[in-house]
């Protein structure tokens, strides 16, 4: 039987594997963030109507074609991610095994789906859940010692399985110990940001369970999405003010994730259950980045490498920074800001993947052109 069939057969299963892995992402995507586990309820549901779909239901690609983007059910419009990412789940999964050895394509599928549940996990909650980021760096570890190629730099004939794994855990390492000083360093010099409100601008912290919300104006916010670390504070510039029952003047309020402080004085915030007032303005704490990017960028080194690591992090600011261009140009900057900076390492990984090789040869050919 002539060989191109096998290739055909082989790039066409390829494909309807990548779509199907695609069909779980989508689950990894809309359960991990929401501490629903993956594994029950077995089957997917609507998210509206919780109606368990059948698998006649859920044939990835086909099935939301054929609804036309509805639930069966409710009828309730089903949102084109889930279609998107099984299609770029199956072209990826494609791409990989037309462009690399079987056995770094079958440990690169494992990588891409880890790639993929990050950046739309990250787009939509802005985090990058433990189990992609921790798992993925040991799935990385673990997939370099069963395939140590993918430790192997061009120049190299071949490569052991201990080298590679070494490799590999200095690599995720390195990821997240670049990341780390960023962070740190970001921390220092970019902290806090001040915002003067427009004039007099009332505010409230009411608790509910484990969190409060925090109004500003017409913003509104979960209390601990304002502080990544214990020593974070924020600071309130009252006109006036009420914590519970005590009525206060013109007063800063120094708050932290658990206390807030007036003076000399400290009320535990789980002893409080609503503080309302006027503000002028406000000082909030900041991060660079989330410290789900410094795992994140770990998990890559696992699989790439260290240059993969600074490739990743340079074509990601790259791209960021064309992005963040490009939205000021056209008066949509806010856009930008709303993008976490995991999407972008993301894409900086996949472009190593594909053309690692062929920068640094171009690279290496620039600097020394004889």
């Amino acid at each position: 039987m002539d060989i191109s069939f096998y290739v055909t057969l082989f790039a066409v299963l390829a494909f309807v594997t990548g779509a199907a892995i695609g069909s779980f992402l989508n689950v990894g995507i809309y359960r991990l963030p929401r501490d629903i586990s993956i594994r029950q309820p077995r089957r997917s549901f609507c998210p509206v109507c919780k109606t368990s779909i059948p698998w006649r239901q859920n044939i990835p690609l086909l099935s939301w074609l054929l609804l036309r983007g509805r639930c069966a059910k409710c009828g309730t419009r089903i949102a084109f991610r889930y279609f998107g990412v099984e299609l770029l789940t199956a072209l990826l999964f494609l791409a990989v095994w037309e462009f690399f050895p079987w056995k770094i394509a079958v440990a690169y599928w494992v990588f891409i789906s880890i790639l993929l549940i990050a950046t739309f996990v990250d787009l939509e909650h802005f985090i990058i859940p433990d189990q992609i980021t921790i798992g993925g760096t040991v799935a990385g570890i673990v997939a370099s010692f069963l395939v140590p190629e993918l430790m192997k730099t061009s120049s190299e004939i071949s490569i052991t399985a201990f080298a590679a794994v070494v490799r590999s855990a200095l690599a995720a390492a390195l990821g997240y110990v670049i990341l780390w000083i960023v962070l740190e360093g970001g921390k220092i010099a970019f902290g806090k940001k001040r915002v003067r409100l427009d004039g007099p601008t009332p505010f409230s912290w009411m608790r509910h369970g484990d969190d409060a919300d925090f109004i500003v104006g017409e913003e509104r916010g979960l209390w601990s999405d304002y502080f990544a670390r214990e020593k974070d504070r924020l600071l309130l510039h009252c006109d006036e003010a009420k914590i519970d029952n005590r009525v206060i003047g013109n007063e800063v309020l120094e708050f932290h994730y658990n206390r807030v402080r007036l003076g000399n004085e400290e009320f535990v915030l789980d002893a409080v259950d609503q503080i309302s007032g006027v503000a002028s303005e406000l000082e909030i704490p900041r991060e660079a980045m989330g410290r789900g990017d410094l795992k994140f960028l770990a998990a890559i080194g696992a699989f790439l490498g260290w240059r993969g690591v600074l490739f990743s992090i340079f074509a990601g600011s790259v791209a960021g920074s064309l992005v963040g261009l490009t939205t000021l140009i056209v008066g949509k900057r806010v856009w930008s800001a709303k993008l976490p900076f995991g999407p972008y390492l993301a894409l900086g990984a996949l472009i190593w993947m594909f053309f690692g090789e062929k920068f640094v040869h171009w690279y290496m050919q620039l600097m020394n052109p004889v």
